[in-house]
């Protein structure tokens, strides 16, 4: 995949996640990880510190928010886009360099998504002319229609007043298409198989509890 497993510390239960892409090497969309890299700005005052030039920290942050299948915290990741976008939007060039960057790691689709939504539910300022040129991105009408209505649903607040029939149904297909996105059918009977296979031991196994010494 693109990650090691989490590592959370047993005492102060922080957690590191290391990347060394920000989508698996299965998926369906493919970023140039080394693109990334050759790009990396320092963080001031910190000679060996390094984070991501801000149009790729957007780009990365819409393509977890926008490939990926959970959505307990989609709103506030939603929110870091928007931040993300308002805080660099200022930035001499930062829009012009921001789809061109996207179109040159094959990443359109994603900053469509990001910059749709974010307008519509955050009523983020983006420049019109971002927001025609960002539609190179945009899937055939249709499609666009079902997955901005998706969207919009799965990124209600996860609160039992608004956890309706239609807000399960959005998050359960986003969920089944960051599958289909993320690998080949092959690897997803295999994977979804495997799941399957580890949930019934699991439930099978007997809990011992354990005895005070």
């Amino acid at each position: 995949m693109h990650e090691l497993p989490p590592m959370r510390h047993f005492r102060r239960d922080t957690t590191i996640d290391v990347h060394h892409n920000i989508l698996p090497e299965t998926a369906r969309l493919s970023a140039d990880s080394h693109a990334l890299l050759d790009n990396v700005v320092s963080v001031p005052g910190h000679d060996r510190v390094f984070v991501l030039q801000p149009v790729d920290m957007l780009l990365h942050s819409a393509t977890h928010l926008f490939h990926e299948g959970e959505f307990i915290s989609a709103l506030r990741d939603l929110f870091d886009i928007d931040g993300l976008l308002r805080h660099f939007g200022s930035r001499p060039g930062f829009w012009d360099e921001l789809v061109r960057r996207a179109a040159a790691l094959g990443l359109s689709r994603p900053l469509y998504y990001a910059l749709r939504v974010s307008v519509d539910l955050l009523r983020t300022e983006v420049p019109k002319d971002v927001l025609a040129t960002a539609s190179i991105g945009r899937p055939a009408a249709p499609l666009a229609w079902t997955m901005e209505r998706c969207f919009a649903l799965a990124f209600q607040p996860v609160h039992p007043s608004v956890d309706t029939a239609a807000v399960k149904a959005a998050r359960f297909a986003l969920y089944v298409r960051s599958h289909w996105l993320r690998m080949p059918m092959h690897l997803l009977v295999y994977h979804l198989g495997r799941k399957a296979l580890l949930r019934t031991t699991s439930a099978d196994t007997p809990v011992e509890t354990a005895r005070p010494a």
